[in-house]
């Protein structure tokens, strides 16, 4: 059996003191991903990212999994991503983790002509800014969020002339040269038709799944109340969404393309998460064997060319 090492963080596994709410979700994860990887020779070890007693030689590859403390410790996760990387595959790759991780990547899938959310970015946040945003966008709300964050970390939906939510709840300046507020307007559909979500592996399209925030708030996450069901695409929904994914090249082991509808009804992506999305297993039964057979070729290609292939790996 390979030996690959899942990375994820303390507070995801069960009984851990710093434990989170939604850990549940890892656990769910690894359920679907354990067993589609030993039908592939592959032994899928859970690992905590900073442990310093984690034995790096001993794994094939590295997998980016549950690392949902990252955001807060940015330099050090990137720094030991590159520990990491020295011994042997990331997945997905360093190139493609600092691509991804600040989510100025918007810009350029805007600069490759996909739609995506109106957004605009501050060094500052103020409460001039927010209503020279809200009557360029039309609306009456935005939503703000830190440059590099996830599961909805330090993100706040201000109204129109009302004032600043306390600097504590608000995206902190990040200690980053990209570390600057992104500022997008709060869009209806999301507490009504919600977040669309496609997950891909290995460039195959596995499931996809919508995604609504519990009445009253407009996060979709578990840890908020969030609710999540199966949804069959339509084809304007299935060619946007792919449209995406074939932007990003064929390096990825998996991707996630979260997609919104703006008031005109089109399509935009909100999110792109090429680093530690959750799978969301339970609403796709084939992520675990397509995950799995994604690593298992990736495993066997780079065997013998590894730091070759690195070397020339391009950016998504």
């Amino acid at each position: 059996m390979t030996r690959v090492a899942y990375l994820t963080a303390s507070c995801m596994i069960a009984g851990s003191p710093d434990e989170r709410a939604d850990a549940w979700e890892h656990a769910a994860e690894m359920r679907a991903l354990v067993p589609a990887c030993a039908a592939r020779g592959i032994q899928l070890e859970e690992a905590v990212w900073n442990d310093p007693a984690l034995p790096v030689q001993d794994y094939a590859a590295f997998v980016i999994g549950t690392t949902w403390d990252y955001q807060e410790q940015t330099p050090a996760f990137l720094a030991r991503l590159e520990e990491l990387e020295a011994h042997a595959p990331v997945l997905n790759s360093l190139q493609t983790v600092r691509w991804n991780l600040h989510k100025r990547y918007l810009n350029d899938l805007e600069d490759r002509g996909l739609r995506i959310v109106p957004t605009a970015w501050v060094e500052q946040l103020t409460a001039a800014q927010i209503e020279a945003q809200c009557a360029a966008w039309g609306c009456d709300a935005v939503v703000v969020k830190p440059g590099i964050g996830a599961g909805a970390w330090r993100q706040a939906r201000i109204e129109r002339g009302a004032p600043l939510p306390p600097a504590e709840e608000l995206p902190p300046v990040l200690a980053h040269p990209l570390g600057h507020t992104m500022v997008q307007p709060f869009l209806p559909s999301i507490q009504t038709e919600g977040e669309l979500s496609f997950l891909f592996f290995d460039r195959q399209f596995s499931h996809c799944l919508r995604k609504r925030p519990q009445p009253g708030d407009y996060r979709v996450q578990a840890l908020y109340g969030g609710a999540e069901e199966v949804h069959p695409p339509s084809e304007e929904e299935m060619r946007f969404a792919q449209s995406v994914a074939e932007a990003l090249g064929d390096e990825l082991l998996y991707a996630r393309v979260d997609l919104v509808r703006l008031p005109d009804q089109q399509l935009a992506v909100i999110e792109l998460e090429l680093i530690e999305p959750y799978f969301y297993p339970e609403q796709g039964p084939e992520c675990g064997p397509l995950f799995a057979a994604g690593l298992r070729r990736r495993l066997d290609e780079t065997s013998s060319n590894y730091f070759a292939a690195a070397a020339s790996r391009p950016t998504p």
